[in-house]
């Protein structure tokens, strides 16, 4: 089971769930627009992985790392980055 957290700079996945965790931070991850189905894009990562920036439709989010851990995706490509 991957989470967003184990994507490389340049990949793709599409989010398929969400981790155990406290409903009300599930819904400040939909509120942010981190819904099933939704395809993301890993645009960059800091030095140590935490934050890291993402794409998903038209705009950038930035997440920390255990925010990432909270997503289950599928890996759509890899990148030679």
């Amino acid at each position: 089971m991957l989470n967003l957290a184990d994507l490389k700079i340049g990949e793709k996945a599409v989010i398929k769930g969400f981790n155990q965790g406290s409903p009300a931070y599930r819904q400040k991850l939909l509120a942010m627009g981190l819904t099933k189905g939704a395809q993301i894009t890993v645009i960059r990562k800091a030095p140590l992985g935490c934050p890291m920036a993402i794409q998903i439709r038209d705009c950038i989010l930035t997440l920390r790392q255990h925010e990432a851990h909270c997503l289950i995706i599928d890996r759509i490509n890899s990148c030679a980055n």
